[in-house]
């Protein structure tokens, strides 16, 4: 434990050091995975599937907000969608800023977990957003985790219905366009997992915010469970289409992934706690003091040794 705590505040301390350079670097490797699984999941421009426009754009967004990264992400899915249907384009384009309206109304600094969250979608590995996002923001947040959920199903939806769409006659743009709002609308898979994940935000916040000893593992486990429950429960009783395997499986390495972070970002010396009290004019104040583990790199000490040779002068 002690060589993983020294190995935590060596990577502070390099972080901190050459911060001014790593987040230009985490924001164009942000980019890069957010556009080309964009163009794996969709991909039907030609044009937009070259790798030397997905660098130019990345590298663009490596010296922007993050924001821009969300633009450029919603403008290339919009991209594919029209190359294979204008209907799909449209309400992809309408959806997209009904959400940005709500997203830059309450969750502006969220820009994080709107693109993280689609791609851990694919990675199997979606829980672990909802449940780190209450351990290190608000419940705000959950505002973010909802777009998130719907910018993934919309183009799941989208890509899983290609042959239903290419059946319809193009003539059809009525036709083709309640399609595609229909089918959206009424993915109860979809409502089932905002709420959860919406939940699961809050649960783990107001359980992290408490006065008590391992606040952060407790509001881990808990969010998991709830997250599980409600998952199963909600597809229970709405029929929604969920893997019960996957669900559980997913949850356990997102609980991992999240005592990982909670190692990383709270590590506290429960053993050394103290409850002060004190009092001014007008209240009492009781303090509980946690002590954060916090274990500076040993100094190494070089102990030089002088062997000096006393020469005898023979007469």
């Amino acid at each position: 434990m002690t060589q993983l705590l020294l190995a935590k505040e060596t990577l502070k301390t390099f972080v901190g050091r050459y911060e001014v350079y790593l987040k230009p670097l985490g924001k164009f490797l942000l980019a890069l995975l957010a556009l080309v699984m964009i163009n794996i999941s969709t991909g039907y421009m030609e044009r937009l599937n070259s790798m030397s426009i997905v660098l130019i754009l990345a590298l663009m967004c490596s010296f922007l907000p993050l924001n821009f990264i969300i633009i450029c992400s919603a403008a290339f899915i919009i991209l594919h969608l029209y190359a294979l249907s204008m209907e799909c384009a449209l309400v992809a384009l309408i959806l997209f800023l009904i959400l940005a309206l709500v997203y830059f109304r309450f969750a502006p600094k969220d820009a994080v977990i709107v693109l993280l969250l689609p791609m851990c979608f694919y990675l199997k590995i979606p829980y672990v957003i909802p449940v780190c996002a209450g351990l290190l923001a608000t419940p705000v947040s959950a505002v973010a985790v909802a777009c998130g959920v719907v910018v993934y199903y919309m183009v799941s939806y989208v890509s899983g219905n290609v042959s239903g769409l290419s059946a319809l006659e193009a003539e059809d743009m009525s036709g083709r366009f309640r399609y595609v709002v229909d089918g959206f609308l009424k993915n109860k898979t979809m409502l089932v997992v905002m709420a959860a994940f919406a939940l699961t935000v809050i649960i783990v916040y107001l359980i992290r915010r408490l006065s008590i000893d391992h606040c952060w593992t407790i509001a881990i486990i808990a969010g998991t469970i709830a997250q599980m429950v409600v998952l199963l429960l909600g597809a229970l009783v709405m029929d929604a289409d969920v893997s019960t395997i996957g669900i559980i499986l997913g949850s356990l390495v997102s609980a991992g992934i999240a005592m990982i972070v909670e190692f990383v970002m709270f590590q506290m010396d429960y053993s050394r706690t103290e409850n002060v009290q004190f009092e001014d004019d007008e209240y009492y104040y009781y303090v509980k003091a946690v002590p954060k583990v916090i274990l500076s790199k040993p100094e190494k000490t070089v102990k030089k040794i002088n062997t000096q040779r006393k020469k005898k002068k023979s007469h």
